[in-house]
């Protein structure tokens, strides 16, 4: 099937400040991969029988990376809704568990819950056989990594920071939102280009003058075109 992903703004690379742009763009997607890039007005003339999906006034993007993965699957706890602890991770709420059920179900929904986030790719290392089960079944990129050893984005420990910087930066190493504590540049994962997968995701279109979208801003994220998220 062909869908063709209408939004005001198309950014298919944002890491690369070069790259074009398309307003009133659109991305023309078959079976999962990525068969256009361009001005929608092009896209819908040459491919007429296309289903559309508007976006509206939103930002079309590629799907934003994780980099604290690990730390956010591995230790912390999402809780299950039927618990009433909210949606939040529960920080360490997973050190010292040996129930590999529970933690795999914990993974499921933190994974889950990223989506909403716009995150499509996620780095590990995962060393529990549950949530690399987890993050394998969820169709987010899995990536390499080496752990974060202090907040996300934020070099050092909360000696190296003032007050209010530590208290910013305690927020980041546990939040779903790669955007709390990356610029927006260096949390998109991978470009929209003709033939790669179709990963992406859509967010309210940025003020002038800001960098990136805002945090919390993701209206809807897909993974090989298919939609698995839209804010209602």
């Amino acid at each position: 099937m062909l869908t063709l992903h209408r939004a005001t703004l198309v950014l298919p690379d944002p890491a690369d400040p070069t790259a074009p742009s398309h307003v009133d763009g659109a991305v023309l997607v078959r079976d999962g991969l990525v068969e256009a890039v361009g001005p929608y007005p092009e896209l819908v003339a040459a491919q007429p029988t296309a289903r559309v999906r508007d976006w509206g006034d939103a930002l079309l993007t590629p799907g934003l990376r994780h980099p604290d993965g690990h730390r956010l699957l591995e230790r912390a706890y999402h809780p299950d809704p039927r618990e009433e602890l909210g949606d939040a991770p529960v920080p360490d709420g997973l050190v010292g568990e040996t129930d590999e059920a529970r933690c795999g179900a914990s993974a499921r929904r933190g994974l889950q819950r990223m989506l909403g986030f716009g995150v499509t790719a996620v780095a590990g290392p995962f060393e529990r056989a549950s949530v690399r089960t987890a993050v394998a079944r969820s169709g987010l990129v899995a990536l390499p990594g080496a752990g974060s050893p202090g907040p996300v984005g934020l070099p050092g420990t909360a000696d190296a920071v003032d007050a209010v910087e530590a208290a910013d930066a305690a927020d980041a190493v546990w939040s779903l939102d790669p955007l709390v504590g990356l610029p927006f540049a260096e949390a998109v994962h991978g470009r929209l280009v003709v033939g790669g997968r179709a990963d992406f995701a859509v967010f309210a279109v940025f003020a002038p003058g800001a960098d990136g979208p805002r945090a919390g801003g993701c209206r809807a994220a897909a993974l090989g075109g298919r939609l698995v998220f839209r804010r209602r």
